[in-house]
């Protein structure tokens, strides 16, 4: 399945209110010329390998289960077939009938997010965990994301996929920057909110525990994805490593993003919210045939508040590397 899809017309790249550093225009070019090292700008020939696969088969088993488990949790009401019958969103008008085989299945989020770059508020020594919201309030989110070669169609296992996104308002943990919340809290420098890593499994799998991203002036909610070429793990259980092999940011459905921004504290934000059809990093990897949107069902009928689940694959190229800007690091505190 896929979120509905958005109209990819003519670019113009004015100035933009992002927060300050962070330069569209230039996370668009660079996009561009990464793109271009790329035999592969989808994975829409990966689905044939794929589907009706051993790998297809235990992603719909992981996802169903994943689902029923959560909605367990949360004291929600599972059917025993189908625990997601009714919380599924999509445009492709599945309804109550429709087997958990064709939502979860591996051909329906066989995408490609675009390689861009790591925007101005990367920082480096993530902890390795799964659990990522600590203090933070917002809609609950479990991310899963699936890492694939985009020459051999098959899973990339044993590497570190890390991710970090603004809060339900807007912020970045891990920095301090005129425009990121109060540039003059100095404590948000050892914030780890929202930032974490994992190693993936033998299906290419990690998984993170997370919130909905809120949104900030410039750029429509989103979360950055980066895939580490060669990592080791630290003592203190953190990351320290300047190459990639995949950089990029997913996205989420406008309707979707309409409903989050009612709750709170995300209807707190006063900052001016993009639209994804006014994002220029959107648009210039979906003009480029991608599909950086998660797929996603509700976890309790049509309510938001109870949680999502999320999924997406990512296609790596494993022969391509790229050096990372480090705004700042961690140490190792948790």
């Amino acid at each position: 399945m896929r979120i509905a899809a958005l109209f990819v017309g003519t670019l113009a790249f004015g100035p933009v209110t992002a927060h300050p550093g962070e330069d569209i225009a230039k996370e668009v070019a660079d996009y561009e010329v990464t793109l271009m090292q790329f035999s592969h700008r989808s994975l829409g020939h990966c689905i044939d390998k794929i589907k009706g696969s051993a790998l297809e088969a235990r992603s719909i088993v992981r996802l169903t289960e994943l689902a029923a488990s959560l909605m367990k949790k949360r004291g929600l009401v599972a059917r025993d077939d189908e625990p997601i019958d009714k919380s599924h969103k999509s445009d492709a008008g599945h309804t109550s009938d429709t087997p958990a085989s064709e939502i979860f299945g591996s051909n329906a989020s066989c995408v490609l997010a675009p390689e861009v770059i790591e925007g101005p508020y990367y920082v480096a020594g993530e902890s390795i965990r799964k659990y990522l919201v600590e203090t933070q309030q917002g809609v609950e989110l479990l991310l899963d994301i699936q890492v694939l070669n985009t020459e051999t169609c098959d899973p990339v296992p044993g590497v570190y996929v890390e991710v970090w996104q603004a809060n339900s308002t807007g912020v970045y943990g891990g920095i301090v920057a005129e425009g990121d919340g109060n540039s003059n809290d100095k404590t948000n420098a050892k914030k780890s909110w929202l930032r974490g890593i994992q190693n993936s499994t033998e299906d290419g799998i990690v998984q993170f525990h997370t919130l909905f991203p809120g949104h900030y002036p410039g750029r429509a909610p989103h979360i950055h994805v980066m895939v580490h070429v060669n990592a080791t793990a630290l003592q203190n259980h953190t990351i320290h490593d300047n190459n990639a092999y995949h950089n990029g940011q997913i996205f989420f459905d406008q309707g979707l993003i309409d409903e989050v921004e009612q709750q709170w504290p995300y209807n707190t934000n006063q900052q001016a919210l993009l639209l994804n059809t006014d994002d220029g990093i959107l648009q210039a990897a979906m003009g480029h045939g991608s599909d950086p949107f998660v797929n996603y069902v509700y976890l309790n009928g049509n309510d938001v508040k109870d949680g999502l689940l999320g999924w997406i694959s990512f296609g790596v190229n494993t022969s391509f590397t790229k050096s990372i800007h480090i705004a700042g690091e961690y140490h190792g505190w948790n």
